[in-house]
């Protein structure tokens, strides 16, 4: 038992009635005595009164301990009917001592009252259920110390009638309110402290701060006595009510103003909101390998627990088109509904009248916190485009530079930041800078590790990378490739000649000249001294490799000069491509290089394949070309259509107008064959208008058969969709066949839709306003994202069947499919799987909410006549 435990004096009341004896442990301020069962402690004898007496705890003068004084009668002043006796004689009040006797009108009810000291809490609490109190505190008592007992002074203050008149008036004095309503919430009593504290309390009556919901706490609680705490205006305050149901009153006392520490409470929790903020953001920069995924959510973590409406991190940078030193919002964070302020702080020059004064304070690693109001005139107007109230930014800083800048906003009111948040802000800006920097290192270690050092290209490690990953998509897509070995026909003798300095500088000029020569998506790397591997990915003919072959041997026509030296060099080139000959990466290099050889035997300054598989079929390849031409025109082209189908109803919604050649004497010539040769001829032009008008009269002809409409999608190749008249030629198309233009859907390629990013938004708005149906092909399979897919007016999104193909075989690809399918469904975009033959793949679709599907798990593409029986088939069991 601890020194304190000994030091305190517990008080205890034995209590005799008709019912027996009980043990009260006397813990609260006051207790009211008497028969009836709204008391505090209630007595079984005829002779006690309804309200007989009141046990009053008071404290004794220059001490914290305290005891207890007993008053005849009830809270209002009114006597007990049979008198108060304490130890034989008859008194109005009585300061109570150890073991004294107190007789309620008579021997029937009784009660004995004990001080002690010495006596631990839990034996405190298990006295009330002793048999024997005497002998189980003489047990419980200390052996080096002997039981104890409280002597209270009867002339300590309080204890004379004098006194017992002032406590009357005790509420009148007080400066704590005291209050008193009846149980209908009607005010009895108000001290003048009350009065002066609320001045409208009479007039609010019950529906006053104060007296709120008090009934309904004194019903919910389930006592007669109870603390709370009410909020009035910007103040709080602990309340202590006491319901007297011997006299259907509630007493009120405002016992402390709280609002100081409510205010240093809530600090404290921000505090620690914050810390642990920046902790978990820290996390977040340290294992997010994304840098920007890990801003993002340290900007989230942080936003949230400053209980701000926007954070962000700005970036300096050059203007691209002044060159001056301008910011940007790099990452943002807002709490919804608020939109993104994105568009409003792209390229901002820090010249302006606006951010002038910004740089100068961040720049010099000083903060920036206030309210907008405050403001100059330029700031304001600038952040109140964003209902920003009020600001607090830190300079991000790496080294001593200055780089960018972190922020908080408000705008739902004005605030002014505490310096915690200002210190919270900087930490995390130190931390977001040590990340930046991390990740700046980790990118030129990356770069390094797959780059050559002279000429910035691709090394062989990242050579062989870029390689395996083309093949395994080349095999995929049932298309091919074609690898190039490349060597300087004269650069010995220039190294050895001139130096190494000089034939450095002339390796990186030829680097620069080789990257200008090839396509979109072809790499060039450096093998090793004056070696070079190309990777010419997805081959449709040969005339492709041919073309950029060229273009590299023509490239080196032109002199060099450098250093004042005139140079010419020519280059020989090996080719193989992906066939049977040439099936995998070793292979292909293996056969590129000696292919160079041969190059070099015939004279240098040329190239040759490995094989002839490809250029043997050259003449094949013309042939279908000249065949392809007519066509078109003997009627040889047909359209198929394949359905695409509701995945939870099963319905059909939509067809797919796929194009097929049907040769009288080749068979039936593959589209992936006779498309690109279209495509380069400029046949694709009249072939796809001819695909669109056939579909859309097909579609309309449905249509004026009873059947419900259903939108028909079309593809259009990139010629097609690149010509000028394309837009007047769908509305042209839909007025002569007479198809509504919300039944058309109008298909191109992710790769398309990006090449020109500019031309595709005008020609894609002319067409929705028109009210074509727009959707993306084969998404997945380009190098775009939604986040610039969104810049377009798109309805639907087609997800690539190469994904579908290994979406229950390689997790990864199921990730990326239901990322595609969240994002997408945010941008209010109607999703489409292509490709779909398993049901463990409809299942999993089904359990991402993608909408539609297609493929052959329900309907191979089919002829006209087929897909009328099987839509005349549908309808009928839908009716």
């Amino acid at each position: 038992m601890t020194s304190n435990e000994r030091e305190k004096i517990r008080h205890l009341l034995v209590v005799h009635d008709l019912q027996g004896q009980r043990t009260i442990l006397l813990q609260e301020a006051t207790y009211s005595v008497g028969r009836h069962k709204g008391n505090a402690i209630v007595l079984i004898s005829r002779s006690v009164s309804r309200q007989h007496a009141i046990l009053l705890r008071v404290t004794v003068p220059g001490t914290e301990q305290y005891g207890f004084r007993i008053i005849d009668g009830n809270f209002k002043g009114q006597g007990s009917t049979n008198g108060l006796i304490v130890n034989g004689e008859r008194c109005i009040s009585h300061n109570l001592r150890h073991g004294d006797i107190i007789h309620f009108g008579s021997n029937q009810a009784q009660a004995k009252y004990y001080a002690i000291s010495n006596l631990s809490e839990q034996a405190f609490y298990e006295s009330a259920n002793a048999e024997n109190l005497s002998d189980f505190l003489t047990d419980q008592s200390h052996p080096v110390s002997p039981f104890q007992t409280l002597i209270v002074d009867p002339d300590f203050e309080g204890a004379s009638d004098t006194a017992l008149a002032r406590l009357a008036s005790f509420p009148e004095l007080i400066p704590n309110p005291i209050i008193e309503t009846d149980l209908e919430g009607n005010l009895i009593y108000l001290n003048p402290a009350a009065t002066l504290k609320f001045p409208r309390l009479r007039e609010l009556g019950k529906h006053h701060p104060i007296l709120e919901g008090i009934l309904t706490e004194i019903k919910k609680q389930k006592v007669n006595s109870f603390v709370r705490e009410i909020k009035f205006g910007q103040e709080v305050f602990e309340q202590s009510v006491h319901f007297l149901p011997e006299s259907d009153l509630i007493r009120t006392y405002i016992t402390r103003d709280i609002t100081e520490q409510k205010k240093a409470e809530l600090e404290l929790y921000q505090r620690d909101r914050l810390l642990q903020a920046v902790a978990e953001a820290a996390n977040y920069l340290l294992v997010e390998m994304d840098y920007e995924t890990g801003i993002e959510k340290a900007l989230a973590v942080l936003g949230i627990a400053a209980d701000a409406d926007r954070a962000y991190l700005f970036k300096n940078h050059f203007h691209p088109l002044t060159g001056e030193i301008a910011v940007s919002l790099q990452c943002e964070w807002t709490r919804s509904p608020l939109e993104s302020s994105r568009h409003h702080w792209q390229n901002q020059p820090y010249n302006s009248p606006a951010l002038s004064r910004w740089y100068t304070i961040l720049s010099n690693g000083q903060s920036i916190n206030g309210m907008t109001r405050d403001f100059f005139p330029s700031e304001s107007e600038l952040l109140m485009r964003d209902g920003i109230q009020s600001l607090l930014l830190v300079p991000l800083r790496l080294e001593e530079k200055f780089w960018g800048y972190l922020g908080l906003a408000d705008c739902t009111q004005e605030r002014i930041w505490s310096k915690h948040e200002e210190s919270t802000l900087l930490t995390m800006a130190a931390s977001i800078s040590g990340a930046w920097h991390r990740q700046q290192v980790e990118e030129q270690i990356r770069y390094q590790a797959l780059h050559d050092l002279l000429t910035g290209l691709p090394n062989r490690l990242l050579f062989d990378q870029l390689l395996a990953k083309a093949l395994a998509n080349a095999i995929r897509n049932s298309e091919s490739l074609a690898v190039m070995f490349l060597d300087l026909d004269r650069f010995k003798m220039i190294n050895d000649t001139l130096g190494h300095t000089l034939g450095d500088r002339l390796l990186q000029s030829v680097a620069q000249r080789l990257e200008i020569s090839l396509r979109s998506g072809d790499t060039v790397a450096r093998w090793g001294g004056d070696e070079f591997t190309i990777l010419l990915p997805r081959i449709n003919y040969l005339e492709e490799v041919t073309q950029v072959a060229w273009r590299i041997l023509n490239s080196f026509e032109s002199v060099f000069y450098l250093e004042g030296h005139e140079l010419y060099v020519s280059a020989s080139l090996g080719i193989a491509l992906l066939d049977e000959h040439s099936p995998d990466a070793e292979t292909l290099i293996q056969h590129a290089d000696a292919a160079l050889y041969h190059a070099k035997d015939e004279g240098r300054n040329n190239y040759q394949y490995y094989t002839t598989s490809l250029s043997s079929k050259t003449p094949d390849i013309l042939n279908l070309e000249k065949n392809l031409r007519y066509a078109l025109e003997r009627q040889e082209f047909t359209v198929y259509y394949q359905p695409q189908v509701n995945i939870h109803t099963n319905k059909i919604t939509g067809m797919e107008a796929l194009l097929r050649w049907e040769h009288p004497d080749m068979g039936v010539v593959a589209p992936s064959i006779f498309i690109p040769l279209a495509e380069e001829s400029g046949l694709i032009i009249p072939l796809g208008e001819w695909v669109l008008r056939t579909a859309c009269l097909q579609n309309r002809a449905w249509q004026n058969a009873g059947l419900p409409p259903l939108t028909i999608a079309v593809n259009l190749s990139p010629k097609q969709f690149r010509q000028p008249r394309l837009v007047s030629i769908v509305a042209q198309t839909l007025a002569e066949t007479g198809l509504e233009p919300q039944f058309l859907e109008l298909e191109i390629t992710e790769s398309t839709a990006i090449e020109d990013i500019d031309f595709t938004k005008k020609v894609l708005y002319d067409l929705e306003k028109m009210g074509v149906h727009l959707s993306i092909d084969d998404f997945g399979t380009g190098h775009s994202s939604l986040s610039r897919l969104q810049l377009l007016p798109l309805h639907n999104l087609k997800i690539d069947s190469s994904f579908i193909r290994e979406l229950t075989t390689d997790t990864r690809v199921a990730h990326i499919v239901k990322a595609i399918v969240t994002l997408g469904r945010s941008l209010g975009l109607k999703l489409i799987a292509e490709g779909v033959e398993k049901q463990e793949e409809l299942d999993f679709l089904k359990s991402i909410n993608c909408e539609d599907v297609q493929g052959f798990f329900f309907h191979r593409p089919l002829p006209a006549e087929k897909v009328t029986e099987l839509l005349h088939s549908k309808n009928e069991a839908n009716e």
